[in-house]
């Protein structure tokens, strides 16, 4: 499967820990790229893409200037992450039969489009919560944990577990 993370309405003074931690998640937990739209931030970019070279694997992050024009051109299905969605246990199970798959992952206000244009509006809970956290719960779901098995190649640091202390080679 093919997965893309797409960021709404990035801010960089107000969301760039945000919007950071939703790159990062992404591509820890399966990810192959990361769109954002919203302010173009080459500090985020940077970040993210630091991270990768050190960390390893290939991770992609970058700004579009047109979501809903993204949004309309993509070929595979879309997942927007909401907690006005529906139950994820209730559609987990036909999302993962997709090849390509974006992940909408909103920030204050999403527009009305959104949940319109998305393939399934989907919540991982129907609380009020962050959009890291919804992006994380969906993606370990949606690899029912396989995720955390993943290699990273190219990685320069490697954690190496510890039950206590930290080493990283």
């Amino acid at each position: 499967m093919s997965l893309t993370v797409l960021r709404l309405g990035h801010r960089p003074s107000r969301d760039k820990r945000m919007s950071t931690h939703v790159g990062l998640i992404a591509r820890a937990l399966g990810a192959d790229n990361l769109f954002y739209s919203g302010l173009k931030d080459l500090s985020l970019e940077k970040s993210i893409q630091g991270v990768a070279a050190q960390w390893g694997g290939s991770f992609g992050v970058a700004h579009v200037r047109n979501w809903k024009a993204f949004l309309k051109e993509w070929k595979g299905k879309s997942v927007h992450l909401t907690m006005y969605g529906l139950p994820i246990q209730r559609k987990i199970a036909r999302i993962r039969e997709e090849k390509d798959l974006l992940v909408i992952v909103g920030g204050e206000k999403v527009p009305w489009e959104v949940y319109e244009l998305a393939d399934w509006n989907v919540g991982v809970t129907n609380q009020p919560h962050s959009e890291a956290g919804g992006l994380a719960v969906f993606l370990h779901e949606l690899f029912q944990g396989k995720e955390l098995d993943r290699e990273f190649p190219g990685a320069r640091k490697r954690v190496v577990p510890q039950s206590r202390g930290k080493k990283v080679v």
